[in-house]
């Protein structure tokens, strides 16, 4: 017999069970204890949690828990960034699991989810150094979508994405580089939001210069997206975002003002989009339409730029090499191609041959590329795209054909541009395999998102949605 509790992760987000929790309904530590016996039974079908610290939660539930708006709900942290004093971190790099490296002090991101009230109960598998659009390292292992085991359930926040879906716990952390976030929300049927560049907790050095990373999560709701966000926001010394109005919380269910909204389902990167991909984001343009959104076939030319393209694939070289050197002054040494994929290796190795003087031309040239598309926003409120070109992928195909680029197809060009986009579970084809919509806003305008993804939730609601048995 499973944990009498577990059901409660069915039916509740984390803002339903961190009422249940301030009510007195059910303690944190019961709570914890019902996502560890789920994360027992469930994932060694999965393998979405690579690091358990099963122990360390139980005490923190049992302990005294900051009085944050999400006490005492389970939670997970991704295998990379988020680092937790005395915890596994790896990123998928044999070098550091064989040496056991655990970081000796929280990142700030960690230390604002424990703020929060949030217990991890462990940390999720990804991608080597988080490079790929699905999450299928060599070190651990595929991670497996819950809603079909046999194939992926994208990257690189996919151990988290998994899990979330699989409802072992009802969030986890993300981080998104060209889409690491919408991704997997998209293949798993989950909400994910890609914050404004710098809204959100960062201690990311690997990309202070190049700027397309952002951290977040995974979640099953609007609302837990935008109470976690709210919680874990600060003004970034590197990249800040411009203030919110107020709380995201407060967004939810808000009413909407009419909106200009472009819809778009050709891929920028010219690939090829599964009909079902392109068939959500047409849908959901028409229900947006019905709610009295002016809707019209539109989006900035500029992001299919090939030399926009080609310039992003060089900035995430440049954070590559960043991120590899360092780790020098941590294990002593560089990391050498012994100790990497063979993908991961030419991003560096890429990263590492150009100059001073060609990093800081690309960089410039990515502001004068970005910034068209940046105005576009002036006469329009919203775009609208699928989340990804395909659905979930066979495990395998991803990394067999990773220079096809169909994961980051709608997602990449917003992480250079900065701007929030948030992935929304609204495609349910009859092939069972669910389809992400995106919706991008104004920089800034995280908020208009969140309003808008909830009045979406309300007219078309996903979360009565479950994954098959999970054999």
């Amino acid at each position: 017999m499973g944990n009498p509790l577990a059901e409660l992760l069915d039916t509740h987000d984390a803002v339903g069970l961190a009422t249940l929790v301030r009510d007195g309904g059910v303690t944190p530590t019961e709570l914890v204890s019902a996502a560890i016996d789920r994360a027992e039974e469930l994932n060694p079908a999965l393998n979405a949690i690579i690091h358990r610290q099963y122990e360390r939660a139980l005490r923190d539930a049992e302990g005294t828990l900051p009085d944050g708006p999400l006490r005492g709900v389970p939670f997970l942290m991704k295998d990379y960034k988020g680092r937790e004093a005395g915890e596994p971190y790896h990123m998928g790099v044999r070098a550091l699991r064989d040496m056991d490296y655990r970081p000796t002090t929280d990142s700030g991101l960690a230390l604002a989810f424990r703020a929060a009230g949030l217990i991890p109960i462990g940390r999720t598998n990804t991608p080597q150094m988080a490079l790929m659009g699905t999450t299928e390292p060599e070190l651990y292992g595929p991670s497996h979508n819950p809603w079909d085991l046999a194939r992926s359930p994208g990257g690189s926040s996919g151990g988290s994405g998994a899990a979330v879906a699989a409802r072992i716990v009802p969030a986890a952390h993300g981080n998104d580089i060209s889409g690491s976030i919408r991704i997997p929300a998209a293949m798993c049927g989950l909400v994910g939001l890609k914050p404004t560049r710098g809204r959100v907790t960062s201690s990311t050095v690997s990309d202070r210069a190049v700027g397309m990373n952002v951290e977040g999560v995974l979640t099953r709701s609007v609302r837990d997206t935008a109470a976690i966000i709210d919680a874990t926001s600060w003004t970034s010394p590197w990249w800040p975002a411009p203030p919110l109005p107020g709380p995201l919380a407060a967004e939810v269910g808000a009413p909407v003002e009419p909106l200009r909204v472009g819809v778009w389902t050709e891929a920028f990167n010219g690939v090829h989009v599964d009909e079902e991909c392109a068939r959500a984001a047409l849908e959901t343009a028409a229900l947006l339409e019905s709610m009295g959104h002016q809707v019209m076939v539109a989006a900035p030319t500029q992001c299919s730029s090939p030399e926009l393209w080609a310039a992003a694939q060089s900035a995430l070289a440049i954070a590559a090499a960043t991120e590899a050197a360092a780790w020098a002054p941590r294990i002593g040494r560089e990391f050498t191609a012994e100790d990497l994929e063979a993908q991961s290796w030419s991003s560096i190795q890429a990263g590492r041959a150009m100059s001073g003087v060609e990093v800081l031309t690309l960089l410039e040239r990515l502001q004068e590329l970005v910034a068209p598309i940046l105005s576009w926003w002036t006469d329009f409120d919203l775009l609208v795209t699928p989340s990804t070109a395909a659905g979930p992928t066979i495990l395998g195909e991803y990394v067999r054909s990773y220079e096809s680029g169909r994961g980051s197809a709608f997602t990449r060009p917003f992480n250079l541009t900065g701007q929030p986009a948030i992935s929304v579970p609204l495609g349910w084809p009859a092939d069972g395999l669910p389809r992400g919509v995106q919706l991008i806003a104004g920089y800034g305008r995280d908020d208009l998102l969140i309003r808008v993804a909830s009045q979406l939730e309300l007219a078309a609601p996903w979360g009565h949605r479950q994954v098959p048995t999970i054999a």
